[in-house]
């Protein structure tokens, strides 16, 4: 019977990944502040709030849709090499250091 092979899942995203996509998204929420706050007046409130909540709504899928696909696109499965004599995995060494805090 032929052996399965196992893998390893490894995360390399880093928030360096993800920030200007953090960026542009602030960006958007403070133009929409501001297209509110031009709309504002004792008639026209209903409007200033709907741009803002129709602002919010259609970008969030593309938020979603960037974070997700940058998550998809750093995550690596190495694989794990199995002895045929000792059936259990021999890890690789990891390929990043692992984070550390800074004092």
């Amino acid at each position: 019977m032929e052996q399965l092979i196992k893998y390893r899942i490894v995360c390399t995203l880093s928030f360096g990944d993800i920030y200007g996509q953090i960026m542009i998204w602030l960006i958007v929420i403070f133009l929409s502040l501001a297209s509110a706050l031009a709309l504002w007046s004792a008639e026209r409130q209903i409007y200033a709030l709907a741009t803002v909540g129709l602002i919010l709504v259609l970008s969030l899928p593309f938020l979603l849709f960037a974070f997700v696909t940058t998550l998809l696109n750093h995550i690596e499965l190495d694989p794990i090499e199995v002895d045929a004599k000792n059936p259990t995995a021999r890890r690789q060494p990891p390929t990043q250091k692992p984070a550390e805090a800074s004092s």
